[in-house]
């Protein structure tokens, strides 16, 4: 008896803090949220030492009477809820009641607030209430948070340095203003602004601003519907792409979301004009009626759940598809063109034989394939003369003496040894290959430097503006360092040798991509990141048929591969299917 007690309100709180409020950032998001209820046309979002010293949210919503803000501080109150039936048509970003109670329960809070007639001023200190009084101060809402979990050490040890916090702020606002192009927003840490959008609903000028020039002028503005569903947003043409899915924004009925299904519909949408490997950048926000979407998953509300899934999963698709269609006449007429060469060449010189040092194509929509109707020729003799180092390690391979048969679909090598029949991925295999040579490059050579003539130009958006000094001090190690360049932009002036013969632009994203997720990687796996893009770029692409000797070439490089079997992503470079199993499935046994 007397086991089960009733939790006192303030440590049930603290408690509902700890899911709602787990960083600076979710202090952020459930304020500006409020104020976004609150019918706000300006949003300010002032940060001491990322939020982790000082938060203060300022709007011009609505604001409150004295009453209310008193309220408002008491757990489950809220103006946006009042019945059952209500919860099953939530309207606005907030309805829990939880955010401003669990914040005051391990902050100290000050709240000035005015409806225009009634003007107030409440004080808080880690869940207790210490003043409510008259305050003279403009219409709207300004909230201050300080001292964040200083009362709770558990979690306070948890957060992360004030970059990284401040890292997550930053990419949370530019979501809001994506969402909200109608609402000006703006963000300054430590007395420096960050980010400023104009609140003027152009979405495409919001883009510019967070993304830069040449994101914003490969935007496409989309909008499509059916009966449940209203899709309208951005999506930017596969020119641009980027090396995560950080970039693929979406909002259910302006609520920032993260949904698998809809992102696979939108990467389905971009399939054949992007390879696997790259990911899109678009804008989507979807309305629909607010009794098909659960948003009472979490206390975050990051997560939802659709009634109507696979509706949505289709209209995306499809509306999405043809959107590309008709925006991609050009490269697919020249697309056409090219499957029409039935062996469509490269030099192929550059692609087997060269040294580093060699020039090399790697983009490969630029390339004339009418320029090398006829293959040049490729010398093995001469080769395996020059490099009998090579020839021993051949023979003592993980994978035995392959006899070239054909190709499959300018995509697979079929070859035939002892065990059965081999079928070899020519990009996987030739990308195992590079990424060996590349790696052992990297690792004996000390760098030489190369000045650009024309340096190298970035536009990032702030999120990543702040992260450049990081970026340069883990990428110091493969010989790359960045400038900043006004306010949006980086630069890089010179460039290690080993660089030299892959597209520098598209590579030096990658190595930006990589700290999208607010992660520390090590100088190995910077180094392992660096020399994968790198063979990745270099290597045969899919959808090339190659002569019998580039095929016998590609199996020779393979062979020559301390580890064979695997390309540097993880996946298979070859499969056997032995003669046993192919006598088993023709019945002959």
């Amino acid at each position: 008896m007397g086991k089960i007690i009733k939790m006192e309100e303030h440590l049930a709180n603290m408690i509902a803090a700890g899911e709602v409020v787990e960083r600076p950032m979710g202090v952020v998001k459930e304020l500006v949220e409020n104020a976004i209820d609150a019918q706000a046309t300006r949003i300010t979002v002032k940060l001491i030492d990322g939020g982790i010293q000082s938060i203060q949210v300022i709007d011009n919503g609505v604001g409150m009477d004295q009453e209310d803000a008193v309220n408002a501080f008491q757990r489950h109150a809220t103006s946006k809820i009042k019945n059952i039936k209500d919860l099953w048509s939530i309207q606005t970003l907030g309805f829990r009641g939880e955010a401003l109670p669990s914040i005051a329960s391990v902050s100290k809070v000050t709240l000035l607030t005015s409806d225009g007639n009634d003007h107030t001023r409440i004080d808080l200190e880690y869940g207790k209430m210490t003043g409510a009084q008259p305050y003279a101060c403009p219409k709207g809402t300004d909230i201050t948070v300080e001292g964040l979990f200083y009362k709770t050490p558990a979690r306070l040890k948890h957060l992360k340095s004030v970059n990284t916090e401040t890292n997550a702020i930053v990419d949370l606002m530019e979501k809001f203003a994506f969402s909200h192009p109608e609402i000006s927003f703006a963000l300054v840490c430590n007395q420096v602004t960050k980010m400023e959008t104009t609140g003027q609903n152009q979405l495409a000028e919001v883009a510019y601003r967070i993304y830069g020039k040449e994101v914003a002028k490969n935007c496409v503005p989309i909008r499509f519907s059916d009966f449940d569903f209203s899709v309208d947003g951005v999506i930017v043409l596969p020119h641009v792409t980027r090396a995560t899915k950080h970039y693929m924004t979406v909002f259910i009925n302006g609520r920032i979301v993260h949904h698998y299904q809809i992102q696979k519909a939108i990467q389905e949408a971009y399939k054949g004009y992007i390879s696997s490997e790259r990911y899109p950048i678009c804008i989507l926000n979807i309305q629909m009626d607010y009794q098909l979407v659960d948003v009472n998953v979490h206390p975050s509300k990051w997560e939802i759940r659709l009634s109507k899934e696979k509706q949505l999963y289709d209209l995306l698709l499809k509306e999405l598809k043809q959107c590309l269609h008709s925006n991609m006449k050009v490269m697919e007429i020249e697309s056409k063109a090219v499957t029409r060469i039935k062996q469509p060449k490269v030099e192929i010189t550059t692609l087997f034989e060269t040294p580093i040092t060699t020039p090399l194509q790697v983009q490969e929509q630029t390339i004339d394939w009418t320029l090398f109707d006829e293959p040049l020729p490729v010398d093995i003799k001469e080769e395996v003369e020059e490099k009998p180092i090579q020839q021993k390690v051949i023979v003592e391979s993980l994978i035995p003496e392959l006899e070239v048969i054909g190709q499959l679909h300018g995509k697979y090598i079929l070859a035939q040894g002892e065990d059965g029949l081999y079928i070899i991925d020519q990009h996987a295999a030739q990308e195992k290959f590079n990424y060996e040579r590349f790696k052992r490059a990297l690792e004996s050579q000390q760098f030489v430097m190369m000045s650009l003539i024309v340096p190298i130009v970035f536009e990032l958006p702030m999120s990543k503006m702040m992260k450049v000094e990081e970026m340069n001090e883990q990428l110091a190690p493969i010989g790359i360092q960045f400038e900043t360049f006004g306010t949006h932009s980086i630069l890089c002036r010179e460039l290690p040798n080993w660089m030299n013969n892959v597209d520098q632009t598209l590579f030096l994203q990658d190595m930006i991509d990589l700290f999208d997720q607010n992660k520390r990687y090590s100088i190995e796996e910077i180094r392992k990141e660096a020399v994968a893009s790198l063979a990745c770029h270099y290597s045969i692409k899919f959808n090339r048929y190659l002569t019998k000797e580039e095929m016998e070439k590609v199996i020779q490089d393979l062979r020559a591969c301390e580890e064979p079997f695997h390309c540097p992503h993880g996946r298979p470079t070859l499969i056997t299917i032995s003669e046993k199993q192919l006598i088993k499935e023709f019945k002959r046994g």
